[in-house]
Order: structure tokens, then sequence, then C-alpha cells
């Protein structure tokens, strides 16, 4: 942006101002340190202090723009979006759940009807022959269970997983149709990687919460639900008394879940932070690699890990206990029911078949229910998740573009009417930056605004595309207020360049395309299409570049258009504006990143673009505005003056200081005569250049000047250098790793916690054990209720010391359950904090080559930081431990089995390795889906994470509709394939859960034959027979999270292969020379280049250049001719193909690179800062340690970028938030702040890349001076545009196509008459 968003009030700048001024006094001005990574709690408490101090009206417009309501959801409003097939699914889902449920409790009727023949047999009452027959045929009841069991837990995996998939579709879509229709004040809290980590790990939480777990957890109340219905039919008296146990479980888990799910809400809060640092950094990660920033911000990142960590580590403590309080209830309620079934056996009051009955369903019902523990943990994150999404789409943006209410004119005159606006920004409560403006601008005319840096340009440009509301005044359309008329058809008619043009990863085509939405051609043909756009194109000077390039129009530009220089980028910017014919046109700053003679036929196209429309133009480069219909000259908010460009050097005022600023200097008046052309000339600029139809021919021709250079760059054998070294490197292949391998990895991540691991392991291994104990005492239980009424006294003792046993077992289980589940998700919240900052630190050790490629693009790297952690760690906690426990009782139960009868152990074990060798399977199938899942919800996360990076110019060319149909369709397309993989892995589930059923028929049959034979007792074959039951139950129970072991072992080889990854330029690396200090002598030896994403498209074809140490040259041309490509060679961000690049006379290759870069400092075109305070982004480009680093030199070097003044009249100094990308300041601020941190850097090179194309002409003509005097003592590489910052230089290259085309001093180059000398005369003001 051209204005500063942070201009503050005249009446408390002034003073602040005449503080700074002070200087003869030796003024010192404390500069207060400010802790990394401002939360969100403080800012938001500032924020609503500054707004109480505001009269309500004005606060209340401001709060509106601001407030995400914070309302707390049910589980049930995560089904919010389901529709009709939806809840016809989820039924039938539903039923089947709870048929499956009802299966195992009905198992015990037939249990207890065998029990009731067993009896029989030993009491001599049954014959052997009979007891078969009856043991036969009850035998295939239960195969009867195995066929109906298979069939509802395949229909409630299938339904469930893909109702879940479906739904969670839905909700990311409303999502992101919320975030798309949310104000622009929104973005200004809200930064783009926090709505990545949204709707990317956030939404998986959600479709966790909705998917199997929920059938899962249903089959499991219907368990519980079922025991009790058959236990009421046995022992309605016993089941009453048990009733307590759901009392108690229902305190446990729901006082617990509250805790939880408080405590998880601030997790994704933090995490939710976190993601926008990381979106921040890797959106521009050439300005951190090149300030060898990665520390610093790595730690930025850490401040929010560590917050997410801190309150994780709560929510595994709740959830451990709530877990271990579960299990203890259960094993307590088993006491109860043996000692009480005792009771009523001994008063009458029931037989003993009917209370084992009634025993065994619930004890089944109530392991079922403590298996729902793990699953009550997905849900409650989902809803905790869920919660933060529907604040996002349950609130009510002030200024909605898809509100269909509003006034469409039918006649657009294009009148524009600013009336007594007061203007703050909501996110800067604090700082007036209009105070009582008005300006009228006449239809169809040019009304240009220009001004130094804040003093409200761009919030102009703003107000007029309704962006933010004013909080006094209005903005009028033709008469009309902006408040009444339809947002969308307004910014339909309304077409913004911005300074920093942001493109889309499609193609060229498609982008200048986005210009037609709202016209009468956005559903046009192709062919009428294309017209359209190579029109533009043509008119933009875009073309002759564009059908150089391989794919033509079709060619894909890369995230936000990396792929294209900045000139191209504005061009296409500039040919996406004008294809639609808007009525309005907006230019802030459309022709600072484009050369002078591209600028030159550029503006000659806007200027004729203009004829008939209303326009405003923000231009710091006045000779694109002079032919303005109307100057209006601000400062700090207020009109100064305005005119005709005549008008205003007649009156001598700020306008002709901005003009005189700017001018060439006097040095030109004698290069000018030898070409005939006089700096004195009252002649327009268009009148004395070059006939514009001749410079476009020019251009074109230096466009298409690739195809001849190629020819000259060949080698003999009929291949360019670049092309015979391309053809050698090898591609990178993708490794494969070994799953002993990822859990080596996962170990050294962990091995910090091993002895609380090894602690957890042993609790979990006793909690494991629980389950056999139980058998063994559950059959010494049956025993005793078996003993005749001779006995009672025996059963009575016998009653009450099982019924101790289980009292100890309950609490012995609490205990290690809450302990081992706790301890476990201590851990992995540790390793959760270790794999993000670990792969956030190896992300930033990687080479730019790597960052260009598409599947590295900053939304898939911010997805990758939230979700691929959350995954190996969903191997930890109460899953791991659930797991743990689960093998521990496979074994010890196979271990008892055998023991207690070897033959029976022996047959029901050789039926595991059927349960197991299905899950494996199902494991297997759900790990390749979930790669698959994984990569499309990556690429939609990035597609979502670009397009809310560049909300304005979304917003502006109302894209929110397209951009959310192809949202829609990119999961939808995914959800129909991932359909067809459900439908083969519930098969395997479905086999493994019911399997065990046909484990119980054989265990039940051999048994009953055993005992016929008389080789084995009752109490032997329960013992046998019931640990294996549990051992076959807790197999089935580790393969219930096949899923979360798929997603975990994906989640590990992308981690593995991250770290695994050798850059091939190393920041990391220690070898290589290591100068304490360098002359700064830079050269160029036949230097090649192509990028590694576009090797086709040849950019430096033999460069040869030198700078002596202390020297400035600078380097001219057109854009996309290879000067940026330079710079990138100089920062080493890349290595030439062919040739060298040497500094002090030594291979940069053979340098360190971490320590050569302290000698560099980088000012790019388009300005980075970062969230945090003005000082820690100055800071950021120190060398070394920040506490070296004194308040004084801080000063002296924003001081030197004349910003200090500024940062003084903030309400917080240097102590003030710049915001998201340092969104709270305008483009001339941030640069100034960029050029700030890198002078204090104090470097021996100093490259600077348009440098100073953001400022006002009085601010650039300071900075420059500055920038002119850092340079004494200092080699400087200097990028410009705009001449008059050059003209000093040392030594000018003109490139053109990769090479030098002229190169010598401002007056060398002026004398040769060449195409530098053009351009000159292309900038050149006229003299008053």
């Amino acid at each position: 942006m051209s204005d500063e968003k942070g201009a503050s009030p005249p009446s408390r700048g002034g003073s602040l101002n005449e503080k700074a001024a002070v200087e003869g006094n030796n003024t010192v001005v404390d500069v207060p340190k400010a802790n990394a990574g401002g939360k969100e709690g403080d800012d938001q408490v500032d924020i609503e202090t500054a707004l109480s101090k505001l009269p309500p009206d004005e606060a209340e417009i401001l709060r509106a723009q601001l407030q995400i309501p914070d309302n707390p959801i049910s589980y049930f409003t995560l089904y919010r979006f389901m529709d009709k097939n939806d809840a016809i699914i989820l039924v039938l889902s539903a039923i089947a759940a709870i048929g499956s449920g009802a299966v195992m409790p009905l198992m015990t009727v037939i249990f207890g009807d065998l029990t009731g023949t067993f009896g029989g047999l030993f009491m001599g009452t049954v014959s052997k022959e009979d007891f078969m027959d009856e043991v036969g045929s009850l035998a295939i009841q239960f195969i009867y269970l195995f066929i109906g069991l298979f069939i509802g837990t395949y229909g409630l995996n299938t339904g469930f997983t893909h109702s879940g998939e479906t739904l969670t579709a839905k909700i990311r879509v409303a999502y992101m149709k919320s975030i798309m229709r949310q104000n622009t004040g929104y973005y200004d809290r809200i930064g783009a990687g926090e709505i990545a980590v949204r709707i990317t790990s956030d939404t998986a939480l959600v479709q966790t919460a909705l998917s199997e777990k929920v059938g899962m957890s249903l089959m499991s109340v219907a368990m519980f639900i079922s025991a009790f219905v058959i236990g009421f039919t046995k022992c309605w008296k016993l089941t009453f008394i048990l009733c307590s146990t759901v009392v108690a479980l229902c305190i446990v888990i729901g006082g617990g879940s509250a805790f939880v799910i408080k405590y998880f809400r601030l997790n994704l809060q933090a995490t939710g932070n976190g993601g926008t640092v990381a979106e921040e950094v890797f959106s521009s990660v050439r300005n951190c690699i090149a300030f060898g920033t990665e520390e610093k911000l790595a730690e930025n990142y850490a401040v929010h890990l560590r917050a997410a960590e801190k309150w994780g580590r709560q929510t595994k403590i709740g959830t451990g206990f709530i877990i271990g309080g579960m299990m203890g209830v259960i094993y307590l309620n088993l006491g109860l029911a043996f000692w009480q079934g005792a009771m009523f056996v001994i008063r009458g009051d029931a037989e003993v078949s009917d209370v084992i009955t009634t025993l065994l369903a619930l004890m089944i019902g109530a392991f079922a229910l403590a298996g729902v523990g793990p699953n009550i943990t997905h849900i409650q994150n989902g809803v905790a998740a869920g919660s933060k999404i529907f604040s996002t789409i349950d609130r009510v943006s002030p200024i909605d573009p898809s509100d269909p209410s509003g006034q469409k004119l039918e006649n657009v005159q294009g009148e524009i009417t600013i009336k007594n606006i007061k203007f703050i920004y909501p996110s800067r409560p604090d700082v007036l930056v209009l105070p009582d403006f008005s300006l009228n601008i006449p239809a169809g005319k040019v009304t240009a605004l220009v001004g130094p840096s804040g003093s409200g340009k761009s919030t102009i440009v703003g107000l007029v595309e309704r962006f933010y509301d004013p909080v006094g005044g209005q903005v009028l359309l033709d008469g009309v207020s902006l408040r009444d008329l339809n947002l969308r058809w307004l910014r339909q008619n309304v077409a913004l360049v911005s300074q920093e043009p942001t493109l889309f990863s499609v193609s060229i085509f498609e982008n200048v395309a986005h210009g037609l939405i709202g016209t009468p051609h956005e559903f046009a043909a192709e062919e009428k299409k294309r017209e359209l756009v190579v029109a533009a194109c043509e008119t933009a000077n875009a073309d002759a570049f564009i059908r150089e390039l391989p794919e033509g129009y079709d060619t894909n530009v890369g995230q936000r258009g990396f792929l294209l220089s900045g000139g191209q980028k504005q061009r296409i910017a500039i040919a996406r504006a004008i294809v639609g014919d808007p009525k309005i046109l907006l230019l802030d700053e459309a022709t600072s990143a484009l050369d002078t003679k591209s600028e030159g036929i550029v503006q000659d196209a806007l200027d004729r673009a203009a004829m008939s429309r209303t326009t405003i133009v923000i231009a710091h480069r006045l000779s694109t505005i002079r032919n303005a219909d109307n100057i209006v000259v601000m400062n700090k908010g207020h009109i100064v003056e305005q005119g005709t460009h005549e008008q205003l050097m007649a009156l001598q005022g700020e306008y002709a200081g901005l003009v005189e600023a700017q001018r060439i200097g006097k040095k030109l008046s004698a290069a000018n005569d030898i070409d005939g052309y006089s700096t004195n000339s009252e002649t327009e600029v268009e009148e004395t250049g070059p006939d514009l139809e001749e410079q476009a021919r020019i251009v074109a021709a230096e466009e298409r000047a690739g195809a001849m250079s190629r020819k000259l760059s060949r080698t003999t054998t009929g291949h360019s250098v670049s092309s015979k070294v391309l053809r050698d490197q090898q591609a990178e292949e993708k490794p494969k790793h070994s799953i002993m391998s990822l859990c080596k990895m996962i170990y050294g991540l962990s091995r910090p916690e091993k002895w609380s691991l090894l602690a957890g392991s042993l609790l979990a291994i006793l909690m494991g054990g629980g389950s056999p104990v139980q058998g063994v005492f559950f059959a010494k239980s049956v025993g005793a209720l078996s003993l005749p009424p001779n006995m009672y006294d025996q059963m009575k003792k016998d009653a009450s010391f099982w019924s101790l046993m289980f009292l100890m077992l309950g609490l012995v289980q609490f205990l290690v359950t809450s302990l081992s589940s706790t301890i476990f998700g201590l851990s992995a919240e540790r390793l959760i904090f270790r794999v993000r900052d670990i792969s956030f630190r190896t992300l930033l050790r990687q080479e730019m080559g790597y960052f260009d490629r598409e599947e590295n693009s900053t939304g898939e790297i911010t997805s990758f930081l939230s979700t691929e952690a959350n995954d190996i760690a969903s191997m930890s906690g109460a899953t791991l431990a659930t797991i743990l426990s689960g093998i521990t009782t496979l074994v010890a139960s196979v271990v008892i089995s055998v023991v207690m009868s070897w033959k029976i152990g022996l047959v029901c074990t050789a039926t595991i390795p059927l349960i197991i060798s299905s899950g494996f399977l199902r494991m297997y199938l759900l790990r390749t889906a979930e790669a698959n899942r994984a990569k499309t919800l990556a690429g939609a996360a990035s597609f979502a994470t670009e397009c809310t990076a560049a909300i304005k110019t979304v917003t502006s060319l109302t894209r929110d509709e397209e951009i959310c149909k192809a949202y829609h369709d990119i999961l939808h397309k995914q959800t129909r394939k991932n359909l067809l993989s459900t439908l083969r892995t519930s098969a395997l589930y479905a086999w493994a859960e019911s399997i065990t059923i046909l484990m119980v028929a054989l265990g039940f049959w051999y048994g009953g034959k055993l005992m016929s034979e008389g080789q084995i007792n009752v109490e032997k074959f329960f013992i046998s027979f019931t640990v294996i039951l549990f051992g076959a139950q807790s197999a089935g129970q580790v393969f219930a999270f096949a899923s979360d072991i798929g997603k975990a072992r994906n989640s590990a080889e992308k981690v593995k292969t991250l770290v695994d990854r050798q850059p091939a330029i190393d920041v990391w690396s220690t070898e290589g020379q290591k100068p304490e200090t360098i002359t700064g002598e830079v050269e160029f030896r036949d230097v090649h280049f192509r990028y590694p994403t576009r090797p086709h498209v040849p950019v430096l074809r033999g460069l040869n250049l030198k700078v002596q140490p202390g020297q400035y040259i600078a380097l001219v041309g057109q854009s996309g001719c290879g000067k940026s490509t330079t710079i990138g060679l100089v920062e080493r961000f890349y290595d030439a193909l062919h040739g060298q690049v040497l500094i002090d006379g030594v291979p940069i290759t053979d340098y360190n690179l971490r320590e050569i870069r302290k000698h560099i400092a980088l000012v790019q075109q388009e300005p980075t800062l970062y969230q945090g305070t003005v000082r820690e982004n100055v800071l950021l480009g120190t060398a070394g340690d920040d506490s070296t680093v004194s308040d004084e030199e801080i000063i002296q070097a924003c001081k030197d970028a004349n910003i200090h003044d500024f940062i003084l009249s903030l309400p917080e100094g240097y102590n003030t938030q710049v915001g998201n990308k340092g969104g709270m300041l305008s483009g001339g601020q941030k640069q100034r702040i960029a050029i700030a941190r890198a002078l204090i850097r104090k470097p021996k090179i100093l490259l600077l890349d348009e440098a100073t194309s953001a400022l006002d002409s009085e601010s650039e003509k300071v900075v420059q001076a500055a920038l002119d005097k850092a340079a004494h003592g200092r080699t400087t590489i200097a990028i410009a545009h705009r001449l008059s910052t050059i003209q000093k230089a040392d030594q000018i290259y003109l490139f053109e196509a990769g090479r030098v085309a002229e190169q010598g001093t401002h007056d060398e180059l002026m004398a040769l008459g060449g195409r530098y000398a053009d351009l000159v005369k292309l900038q050149a003001l006229e003299e008053v």
C-alpha cells in the first residue's frame, strides 16, 4: 500500500515528532524491549481499551468489523449441514451399530444356557450324547450371531466413515464460504496460516468425531444398554442396583469433559497462532534465508508451540483420569455385582444361572463402555475444534459480499463523493487516519492522489472498494451511499491494481480471465474469452513476453506468481483489471514495478483505458499522473492542495516540491543536448521521448530476443550450456522407509522422555493384565456361586473375598490406567512440539528451489506442520496405552489359557492370527487411502491458503463464489474416490470384529467335548475360555485403531523424508571458509542459469560482470531480464548451472553459507515484515546476538531509513505491533523498516532490489541519501526502474536477455545515446 495505515492523529503526531526532532540536544529515546509474539488475549485487551476511549457509535462500528463470536457448541452442531441423504445413511448406520452392539450381550444368553447344560452333565441329569447335541445346537446359534455382527459392523463402519467424510467436506466448504464473505478488518486479526490450520487440522479432528469412532461408540453404548436389558430380564433387582454404574460413569465423563474441552480449545488457538507465523515465514522465505533469521523465527514459532503444549498437557491429564475413572468404576461395579448376586442366591431371590447370565452380560457391556474412552477423547477434540470453525461460520460480516440486498444502479456515471469522512482502522483504533476528509471525484475523469507515505491515499482506495466502513461521514457513488449498494455489484464495477500485485497459481489466461467475473463475458465461450484476454495483455504490454513462454498463455505462474518477475506480474494484473472494461478504475502504484519502456507503453494504455471512466490513481512516480484531470496532494489525512499539474506547479507548493525531488540531475542537460533533447524544454514527456509505437516495437523486439540469444549461447553440439548441465543432473528420488527406521526416528524424538515412556509402558502392561486377572476372578466367582445350598456360608465368604479382589483390581486399574494414559499423553505433547519444531527448522534449511516446487507451497507447508505432528502423536496418549494394554492382554490371556487347559488354549489361540492378519491388511489399505486423501487435502489447503492470503484481491475481483465452487469440487471428487476404499476396508474391519464370535463357538464346542470326555472340569474351562475371549477382544481393539496407525505411519514417512533430505545448498553446513570480514568484490564469470522449476526457460546466458570493493553499481533493464536473479545468486539462493559467482575472488560455493550471508544485506521489491513489534522486526537484521545491539543503534538505523519519526508517532512507539505480514503498516512504511533492518546489519555487500519503489518523493529523497551514505565503504548492487535513484552509481549495467548490453556511468551512457538514454528521457519531468 502506498499510504500508511498507521498514520497518527495530527495532535498526537505533532508532539512526538517534535520530540524526535530535538536531535541537537542529544535527546535519547528509550526503545523498550518487547516479548516475542504478542498474545491474542493481550491484543484483544489493548483493542478494547482503545475502543473504550471512542464515542460509543464509533466504537460499535469498529467492534463489528473485528469481533469474532466465541459460541460454545454441542456435538450435534457438527451435523448442522446434514441433508436427507446423509440422514438416511446415518440412521441406517446407527441401526447397524445398535444391532451389532446387541449381539455380544445376546451371546451371554447362549452362554448361560450352556452353563446350565454343563451343570446337567456333571450332575448326571444329561447324557453325553444329549449334552453334545445341545452344545452343537448352541454353537450354531453363535454362527448366526457372527453373520449378524459381520453385516452390522460392515454397515456401521461404511456408513459412518462415508457420512463423516461427506459432512466434514460440507463443513469445510461452509467455512470457506464464511471466510470469503468476511470483511477485511477480520483478516487484520486472523492470518492465512491460522485459516489453513482450521481448514485442515481442525476439520480433520471434526471428521474423526463424525466418522467410524461414532459408530464404534454407538455400538459400545448399545452393547452396554443391551446388557442391562438382558439383566433386567434375567434378574431385575441386581440390574437395578448396578444402574448406579451409569450415574458414576456420567459424573466421571461429564465432569472431565468440561475440563478437557476448555483446555483443548486453548490448545487449538495457540496452534492456529503458530500456523499464522509459519504461513508468514514461508510466504517470504527468501527474506528469512537472506538475513539468516532462521533461528529467531523458529523461536517465534516455538513460542506458540510451547503455549499449545502447555494447554495440550492439561488436556491429556484430564483425558487420562477420565479413562482411568471409567475403568475403576467398571471393576468396582463387577465387585458389587458378585457380592450382591451371591446375597440374592443365598436368600433365594435369584437363580444361579440368571445371576451368571446377568453378570456376564453386564461385564461385557461394562468393558464395551470402557472402550468408548479413547473415542470420547476424539469426540471431545472434534467438538472443541468445531467451536472455532463454527464461530467463523456463524460470524455475521458487517461488510458481506454475499449479501444479495442493496441497490444495483442501472446506469453508472461514476461520480464518487467523499463527504466528511472520519476513518480509523479497526485493528488500530487508537490511530486516526482521516480526521474529516471530503473530496469530489468527477465521473469519467482521472483523479490522482499524491503525497508522502501515511497521508491516507490508499485508505481512499479501500473506502471506495468498501474494504472498510468509516466511523463518520459517507462515500457516495452517483449520489447513493456505498452502504446502500449491493456490495458484489459495486466491486464488479470497480477494478483495482495494487502496488503488490497478486496472481493465483493457475495459468496466465485464467489469471487475466478472472477480471471478466461479473461482466457479460463471464460465461462466454473460451474462444471469445481468449480474444479479450489477449487484447488486454497486448494493451498492458504483456503479450510479447507471454508468447515467449513455452506454454504461452497456458503457462502456470506458480504460487503468488513467483515464476514471473515483479514487472511481469504487474502487467498481468493490469491486463486483468482492464479486460472487464470496468466503470471505475483504481490504480494504487500500478506501474511501480515496471521498467521505464514498459511503463511508458502501459501508462499510455492506462491513459486510454481511463478515458470515459472514473479513475483514481495513486503514484509516487509523478511522471505517470501529470496528465490527470485533478491532482490531489494529501498530508496527514488532509488535502493540502489540488488542481492540474500546471496549476500546482504554478503554486510552487508541496506538489512542486515533490516534482523537484524526482527530477533527474542537472547533468542530464549536457548529455541530453547530444540527443537533441533539452530538460529545459516545456514540452510534454510524451512528445520528447521516442514515439510510443516505436517504443512498443522496441520492447516487443526485446521481449522476443530470447529466441535469438539462445542460438548465441549454444555449444557445438547444438545444445545450450545450461541444457547440457541439466541433462546430466539426476532427478531427486523419493526415499522409502521401513517401519523400523520410522520407529527409530520417533524413539529418537522421544528419547528425553524415555524413562517416562518406560514407566508408562510398565503401567500399560499392568493395565493390560487387568482383563486376564478379572477373567480368573470371574471364573472363581462363578465357581463360588455354583456351590450347593449346604455350602452357602462358604459362598458368602468366597463372594466377599472375590468382591474385595474386584475392589482391589478396580483401584489398581484406576491408578495404572490414569497414570499410563497421562504419561503417554504428556509425552505425546512433547513429541508434537519436537516434530513441529524440527520440521520447521528443517524446512528453513532447504534450498530455495525446494520452495519453488508446487508441492511445497506455503499452504501445503502450513498444513504439513499442523497435521503431521498430530497424526504421529495420535499413536501416543490414550491410544498407545490402549494398544500396549491390548497386546499385554492378548499375551497374558494366551499364557493363562494354555496353563489352565492347553488344549482349549491352543485351539482358541489358533484363531487369533486370523484377527491379526485381517487387521494388518486393513491397516495397509487404510494407509494407502489415507495417503491419497492427505495429498488431496493438502492441495485443497494450499488452494484455500493462497486465496485467503490474497483476500483483498479475491474480494475485489468478486472471485469468492468461484473459489468456493472450485474448493467444493476438489473435496467432492475426493469423497467419491474414497468411497471405494471405505467399502474394502470396512469388510476387513467387520471380519476382525466378528470373528471373535466364531472363536467363542469353537471354544464352547471343543470345551464341551473335553468336558464330556472328563478331561477338564467347569472351573478350568471357564478360566481358560474367559481369558482367551478377552484376549481376542483386545486384539480386535488394537486394530480398531488401524486408521490412526495408518495416518501415523504416513506422517512419520513424510517427516523422516524431510529430516533426512540433504539440501543442495545447506545453511546448516559447517564446512567452507568463514571470513571475519570481506572487501566486497563481486564477480560473475560466464554465468548461465535457469530456475529449477522452469528448466526450459533460460534466464542468464553467459553473464559477465565485476564489482570492485566499495563500488556502487546499478542494474537496469526491462522486467524479466535477469536483474533479481543476479541478486539471488549473490545471496546464493541458487547455484549457477555454469560459470562462477565469486566474492573477493573466491567462488561463493567455497564459503560457509551462514557466515558469508552475515556480510550481505538485502532489501527486496516487496518488503517483508513479520508478526511482532517494530523493534523485533528491525533486530531481525542483526547478524549476531540481539542483546549486543544498543537502542542507539536501532534508533540510528531507523533515522537513516527515515522511519524514526513515524515510529515515535505511534502510540506504543518501537513496541507497536506491525500485524500479520506487517499488515498494520503501508507499503512505504514497511519498506523503510526493511531498509532499517538492512542497515543495522552493517553489511559489506548491500543488495537493493527496488528498495525505494514504495516511497513517496520526499521519503525517497531522504532514504536515497541515506542509502548513498550507507553505500560508502561497502559494495552496493541496486536494481531500479526509477533511474533518478541510481544516477550517481559508479557503474550502470543495462541487462537484455540475461546479458549485459550496455555499461558505464550515467554520463557515459547518456553520451552513448543508446537504450539507457531512451529510458532516462522517458522518465524526465519538465523543469519549471
